[in-house]
């Protein structure tokens, strides 16, 4: 399949930093694409790279096999970590004001129902809740109907029911045969959404691929998770043990084996779980930071 959208070689400096170093990857069309990364790593200046806000100190964007140029702009949609809205307007005033810079928009009431927007049209958009706001900006991104929608943390401060709302909205973005390029902090959210993931550390894409296909090159299929306490003082972890958040976790690929070298190691077991690895765990073995870090 062809790539919509190719980032190639991309390098961004700033006086005395290189923020971007060499960052590669392509998006096919109607995929969701997750741009993963610790504070600093560099996905946000990729991101900008890529909707023409910055220009790379070298490499190249291409969208549709071409550079980008002004019309590049009217055919993708972008929902940035943080957009003032004008004041003493309603949520259908916003909407009419952003359609308006563009020759061609989406069907009004398809937008508000996709956004689910129908209840607060008339609402001052300074009485939005949060996950409110996020809504009408997703709309505002999708207003000119576009066929890449860049969406920067867009669920960022969202309590856990108004981010999964948010994640059935953008799967019925993608139903439409919109493509998605995401960033985000929460692993969890990239598992759920995402096709294809790049992970990027220090200006560079370190793995790229499938979330449950880099899970299974870096991991066994279990692991065991304890209190930390529960671990006796003095001995030693088995290889690969990390102690996190207050626990141990061991990562096992026969679990009974496992087991009994933790009970030999007179650990309390009473608080033992077993899970299956995860993108979080994935993170944070090839960055060594904390989602947030």
């Amino acid at each position: 399949m062809d790539s919509l959208i190719v980032a190639r070689n991309l390098v961004r400096t700033y006086p005395g930093v290189r923020a971007v170093d060499g960052i590669s990857f392509a998006v096919a069309p109607g995929r969701c694409f997750g741009l993963l990364g610790p504070n600093g790593a560099g996905k946000t200046t990729t991101l900008e790279m890529l909707e023409g806000i910055q220009t790379p100190t070298a490499g190249e964007v291409l969208y549709r096999g071409r550079p980008l140029d002004r019309a590049y702009r009217e055919v993708i949609g972008i929902q940035f970590q943080a957009t003032a809205l004008q004041d003493f307007q309603t949520v259908a005033e916003s909407l009419a004001m952003f359609a308006a810079l563009y020759p061609r928009t989406a069907p009004r009431e398809e937008l508000i129902r996709l956004c689910n927007l129908g209840d607060i049209l008339d609402r001052d958009t300074r009485r939005l809740s949060g996950g409110q706001r996020q809504r009408l900006l997703l709309a505002i991104a999708l207003v000119n109907d576009p066929e890449l929608v860049f969406l920067d943390e867009p669920t960022t401060g969202l309590d856990p029911q108004a981010r999964r709302n948010f994640w059935d909205l953008i799967e019925r973005v993608r139903a439409r045969g919109t493509t998605v390029l995401l960033t985000t902090h929460y692993m969890e959210e990239a598992e759920h959404l995402c096709d294809e993931i790049a992970i990027v550390d220090r200006g560079r894409v370190i793995v790229q691929g499938s979330p449950a296909q880099l899970v299974r090159e870096h991991f066994p299929e279990r692991v065991i998770r304890l209190p930390e306490a529960a671990w006796p003082v003095g001995v030693p972890l088995p290889a690969g043990g990390l102690r996190r958040h207050g626990e141990i976790e061991l990562f096992a690929a026969s679990v009974p084996d496992l087991l009994s070298t933790v009970e030999r190691a007179g650990a309390d077991l009473r608080e033992l779980r077993v899970a299956t690895p995860n993108l979080e765990d994935l993170f944070l073995k090839l960055t060594g930071h904390d989602l947030r870090a």
